[in-house]
């Protein structure tokens, strides 16, 4: 990289869903100079709405991102759309990425905020019932499925907690095992406690009338009907694009899929990268992502500070020295 460090942006950030854009907001009203880099994909843009978002819930997510880009840009921050291929640099040279278009793009500091991606089950027509009545979250989507016949797609171990969970929004739950879950013994028994039927048997495939959810169809057996499928799906954190500069995701402890470790402000292990968002938390919903990461921006704000002063102080003590 020939181009000084001077003349860099402060701060690059890559991904522009709630967390990018809560950090670029920040960052500009401390006068950083920031450019966020946005592929366009948020993970959420299937969702009718964003909910659980104070002051914002309900909003369709489309219209809360081009708020908060709206916010970002009038305190400075620059956006450019592509997907980022490579990242390479250091704190010390600056931070270097390369789009997809070939375009390059420099930074003092790097903030990674790509978020995760969903790994369905291959269910015939599961996707396209995504983010509609085929959920994940009860607390982002239960309350407008409550009452509603609702199954829960066997995943994973986590699939009879999600059972559990939903009950709390309908007293008429069907958990398919799906080949993927097995409930000890102590879990059969919660389920029956709460009322919460068990179905057998490999979900092949879903059964939409009229653009919406009727049923579910079981190898070698009937339908069952239901109006919403909950789905525990496997998560991926989106870091391809930063294996040069050593960042490489970590199994998270719940098996539920991959996230970047950081410490409590967001820094990474790789000295001037931090991280913020769904990448670094499987469990942040977008309020709880936003906020992480106006924390970190500060953060980052501060780190860039300290060289500044470092800077200033040397130059001042020269300017002391005698000639």
């Amino acid at each position: 990289m020939t181009k000084s460090k001077e003349s860099m942006p402060d701060v690059l950030i890559i991904g522009g869903g709630a967390a990018g854009l809560s950090a670029a907001q920040m960052l500009g009203r401390s006068r950083r100079s920031v450019v966020v880099v946005d592929s366009g994909e948020p993970r959420n843009a299937p969702a009718e709405g964003v909910h659980g978002f104070l002051s914002r819930d309900g909003i369709k997510p489309a219209d809360l991102l081009a708020i908060g880009r709206g916010e970002a840009k009038s305190y400075g921050a620059a956006f450019v759309r592509g997907r980022v291929l490579a990242a390479r640099g250091d704190v010390d040279q600056g931070f270097e990425v390369t789009l997809d278009d070939g375009t390059q793009l420099r930074g003092r500091r790097l903030l990674v905020t790509t978020g995760l991606a969903d790994e369905l089950p291959a269910v015939p027509g599961l996707r396209e019932r995504w983010g509609k009545d085929v959920l994940h979250c009860p607390f982002c989507h239960g309350w407008e499925v409550r009452d509603q016949v609702i199954g829960i797609l066997g995943n994973g171990p986590w699939s009879v907690h999600q059972a559990l969970l939903f009950r709390q929004w309908s007293s008429d739950i069907t958990l398919f095992l799906n080949n993927r879950v097995v409930p000890s013994d102590a879990e059969a028994e919660q389920l029956a406690a709460r009322g919460i039927k068990v179905a057998a048997g490999t979900v092949e495939s879903l059964r939409v009338e009229e653009d919406r959810l009727r049923g579910v169809a079981l190898a070698g057996g009937p339908d069952v009907a239901v109006e919403a499928l909950v789905v525990g799906a496997r998560v991926k954190a989106r870091l391809e694009a930063f294996a040069g500069l050593g960042l490489a995701p970590s199994e998270h402890v719940s098996g539920m899929g991959t996230y970047l470790e950081t410490d409590a402000d967001g820094a990474t292990s790789v000295p001037g990268v931090w991280a913020a968002g769904n990448v670094t938390d499987l469990k942040a919903q977008v309020l709880a992502s936003a906020a992480a990461a106006a924390w970190t921006a500060v953060v980052i704000n501060n780190h860039l500070m300290a060289e500044e002063m470092a800077a200033d102080l040397a130059a001042y003590r020269e300017s002391l020295s005698p000639r």
